[in-house]
């Protein structure tokens, strides 16, 4: 009897290319096996569906790490020491929002969104990969902030988390501007307003210098 396996045209790093793809554009609850399984082609069956990959929780949580390892690096400069600190929060900002409209993916970034990727609690687990990945940008954020205010770039007296939520949030709602349509024109001009908030707290440490020469 002949023992059923992989076809020979299943190639498994494009497999998992493919699963990204759904994932990312419907979260982990609302993409069905049915759905990988087609977006996989080769007539993969169940049974080597699971033998490839486990579960589809297992196969989110490579799909998680492949995303990780590739689109989510455009926000790793906000720990590059050698860049200024608001120059490092820009270009997170301006590289993340050009990733989430590119053409060849879905809008939106996959960690944002990924609040909405496992909603019940039976599947909560499959989401902490997303959970860290926005932790560790919001750290990056509040890293930057205190650094400007070590360097003397920022007042003394600013709240570092409280001005690096303000960076924090508008990241994350760049994931509903995108899948809503709005231009990335205008987004890039937000951009540009919302770094108004640093350069306000610069400005008021050079006032309080000026004051202090006087």
């Amino acid at each position: 009897m002949a023992v059923m396996g992989r076809p020979r045209t299943f190639d498994r790093d494009k497999a998992i290319d493919e699963a990204l793809q759904l994932f990312w554009q419907n979260g982990f609850e609302a993409t069905s096996l049915s759905q990988l399984k087609a977006a996989m082609g080769g007539g993969i069956s169940a049974p080597s569906f699971y033998a490839a990959f486990g579960s589809k929780e297992a196969l989110f949580q490579e799909c998680v790490q492949r995303y990780l390892e590739t689109y989510a690096q455009v926000t790793e400069c906000l720990w590059d020491t050698d860049m200024a600190p608001r120059d490092a929060i820009e270009t997170a900002l301006r590289q993340s929002a050009r990733m989430q409209y590119e053409r060849g993916h879905p809008k939106g970034c996959m960690v944002g969104l990924g609040v909405m990727s496992a909603p019940s609690d039976a599947h909560a687990s499959v989401s902490i990969g997303l959970t860290r990945s926005r932790s560790r940008t919001r750290k990056g954020f509040i890293a930057c902030v205190q650094r400007g205010i070590d360097r003397g770039d920022l007042d003394a007296s600013i709240e570092a988390q409280g001005l690096a939520a303000v960076f924090d949030a508008f990241l994350m709602g760049l994931s509903v501007l995108a899948r809503d349509g709005v231009r990335l024109s205008t987004v890039e001009a937000g951009i540009s307003h919302v770094m108004l908030a640093w350069d306000a707290a610069a400005r008021s440490q050079r006032g309080a210098a000026r004051a202090g020469k006087a």
